[in-house]
């Protein structure tokens, strides 16, 4: 029955049929919720948004492939915005260069990251236990998520975009979620739309076993795990994980201590409500208690970072990627390699193994021989990554392998949160709560790291 045929009928006949039709909606988003992922196919919701992101994205990397990025990021680069007009609908993109520098930092190719956002397969969508209004999506393939922000959200991101790269290049192996684009789309006739495309923290996901949520705290932190067996995917909170422990062994202290560098840095920001995601798998046999030959070293070792390199400039990337084959004798660290010292790298290298490393310590210089920055620089920056398709979220233990990232960090400690801060006081005396002030949440969430890893 078409528009006018129900308006002829009466406006009860059109009332009843916009209600049925609502009854049934409800009804599959009752479903989808107990899902937790699914397909986006033609019949969803929100196909057409995401065929239309698909596009606007597609375009918009592939003008960064056409327009190489310059040799160092400058504040225009920072503030760009590059409006797209497609048929429906026009993107724009802020900070491109700047997203684009990242990503190669990551060892991306701009070519990869459109294939992964544009390629036929259906968008996913996540429905979360989350109190947020935003709506997540996964590329196809579960490298990268989509989630729409608000324009707030959104602002705050831009205008501290030069201190989270500045952060990253401090700390190239940050636990913070590492942020690859953000975007609005304007459709006609509807509101526009902010989104933000980010690494997943938990690719590949295929054989993991629980996800998590972490935030430090106690009230409203159960969530009813999915019935044994089931597909379902759901993630779990602090209270879930009680009795539980990350270990890590050799690593511990690693990560406690890049916990409390990047929350001091979102301390910095005065924001709080983040979370610490956390999931795990079994490691295979073969992959437990492994002895590493040299050349697996080597490989692995290059995975790290360079002291002298920069995600702003040209050169070699800070973080996983391509590395030089010069820079293949990094130093290692005896906790990171079970006893393998700089001294033993350099004799199974022979003579320009020597060289090499002499000239890594010219580079390293500039920080001061026995300065604290250089040891704070040498116990955060060395770790062993593993050899696999996500190193900086994962941390392999000597059973299980760990995917770690810190998520969500746009709540800022303004009035409104003061307010609830005071609130959930008198309502939940003596519990622990979410809303507290950052200092309060960033020590929160090291102690809850601090107690749960060993």
């Amino acid at each position: 029955m078409s528009q006018t045929e129900m308006e002829l009928s009466g406006p009860g006949v059109a009332q009843r049929s916009r209600t049925v039709k609502k009854k049934l909606w409800g009804g599959l988003r009752q479903q989808w919720k107990l899902l937790g992922l699914f397909e986006i196919d033609q019949q969803h919701e929100f196909y057409g948004l995401t065929c239309m992101m698909k596009e606007g994205l597609s375009a918009a990397v592939q003008n960064t492939i056409d327009n190489p990025l310059p040799d160092e990021l400058s504040d225009t680069d920072y503030k760009m915005e590059v409006t797209q007009i497609h048929k429906d609908f026009r993107m724009e993109t802020f900070a491109g260069p700047v997203f684009a520098s990242l990503r190669r930092s990551l060892g991306m190719t701009e070519k990869e990251y459109q294939h992964s956002l544009s390629s036929s397969g259906c968008y996913l969508q996540f429905i979360s236990n989350s109190k947020s209004k935003a709506d997540f999506f996964l590329t196809n393939d579960k490298r990268f998520f989509l989630k729409t922000q608000n324009k707030r959200e959104v602002q705050f991101l831009l205008s501290n975009l030069r201190i989270y790269m500045e952060h990253l290049e401090r700390y190239p192996h940050s636990l913070l979620v590492k942020f690859l684009g953000v975007h609005r789309i304007k459709i006609p006739h509807q509101r526009k739309k902010y989104f933000i495309v980010m690494q997943s923290v938990f690719y590949p996901d295929d054989r993991i076993c629980a996800r998590y949520d972490i935030k430090g705290c106690e009230l409203s932190r159960w969530t009813e795990p999915a019935p044994e067996g089931s597909q379902v995917i759901v993630v779990l909170k602090d209270l879930n994980f009680e009795g539980q422990f990350i270990t890590l062994d050799q690593q511990r202290a690693w990560l406690v201590r890049q916990v409390e560098i990047d929350t001091a840095f979102l301390q910095q920001l005065n924001v709080l409500d983040y979370s610490l995601l956390l999931a795990h798998q079994p490691l295979h046999q073969d992959e437990r208690h492994q002895s590493l030959s040299f050349a697996t070293l080597i490989m692995r070792t290059k995975k790290s970072v360079n002291a002298g390199s920069s995600p702003t400039h040209e050169g070699t990337p800070t973080v996983p990627g391509v590395v030089p084959e010069e820079d293949s004798t990094l130093l290692v660290s005896e906790t990171d390699t079970g006893g393998l010292t700089e001294c033993h790298i350099m004799e199974m290298h022979g003579a320009s193994g020597r060289e090499d490393a002499a000239s890594h310590h010219g580079e390293s210089s500039r920080f001061g021989a026995d300065s604290a920055e250089l040891r704070e620089f040498q116990a955060q920056n060395r770790r062993l990554l593993p050899n696999f398709k996500n190193p900086l979220h994962v941390i392999d233990g000597p059973e299980h392998r760990y995917f770690v990232g810190i998520i969500d960090i746009f709540t800022v400690y303004g009035f409104k949160k003061k307010l609830e801060h005071l609130w959930k006081r008198l309502r939940y005396p003596g519990q622990s709560f979410s809303t507290v002030s950052p200092p309060a949440y960033c020590l929160r969430l090291c102690q809850w790291v601090q107690d749960h890893a060993k």
